[in-house]
C-alpha cells in the first residue's frame, strides 16, 4: 500500500481524491510540529513546486506562522519533503470544527420585575371575575 505522502509526490497525486488524503495525512504529521497554540487556526491546503501553502484563519495566526517559516520548512523536510518556500492565505473561514455553543441561560426578572409582574395579574384578575364580567352583544 503506497503512503499519502508517496501518493501526494507522485503521478497518483492527479487523482483529487488521493491528493486531498495525501494532503489531510500530511497535514496530520506537520501539525504536531508547530509552535504551541499555532496547529489550531492552520492547515496545510497544498504542496506545489516545493512550496508548503498553508490556510491561516486570521492575520495574526498569518504573522505567527510567518515567523515559524524556518522552523515549518525544517519540519517538512524531517517528513520527507523537499520544500524551500512556505506560502500562507488567510482565510475567513474556521479552519477546524467548533466548539458547540453554550446554550443560552433563561433570564430570571429581578424581584422589582416580579413584583410588578404579580401586581399586574392581580389587577388583571380583581378586573375579569366573575361579576365584573359584561355579556358581549
Amino acid at each position: 500500500m503506497q503512503s499519502a505522502l508517496d501518493a501526494l509526490l507522485s503521478g497518483t497525486a492527479r487523482d483529487p481524491v488521493r491528493h486531498a488524503l495525501g494532503l489531510e495525512a500530511l497535514d496530520r504529521q506537520l501539525r504536531p510540529l508547530l509552535p504551541p497554540g499555532l496547529a489550531m487556526h492552520v492547515k496545510l491546503a497544498n504542496v506545489v513546486d516545493g512550496r508548503l501553502v498553508f490556510l491561516a484563519d486570521s492575520p495574526v495566526w498569518h504573522a505567527r506562522l510567518r515567523l515559524a517559516t524556518d522552523q515549518l520548512l525544517g519540519a517538512a523536510r524531517s517528513v520527507g519533503l523537499e520544500v524551500h518556500e512556505v506560502a500562507i492565505r488567510t482565510t475567513s473561514q474556521p479552519l477546524g470544527p467548533q466548539p458547540p455553543q453554550a446554550a443560552p441561560r433563561p433570564r430570571v426578572p429581578g424581584p422589582a420585575a416580579q413584583e410588578a409582574f404579580r401586581a399586574a395579574l392581580d389587577t388583571l384578575a380583581d378586573d375579569t371575575g366573575p361579576a365584573d364580567r359584561k355579556p358581549h352583544g
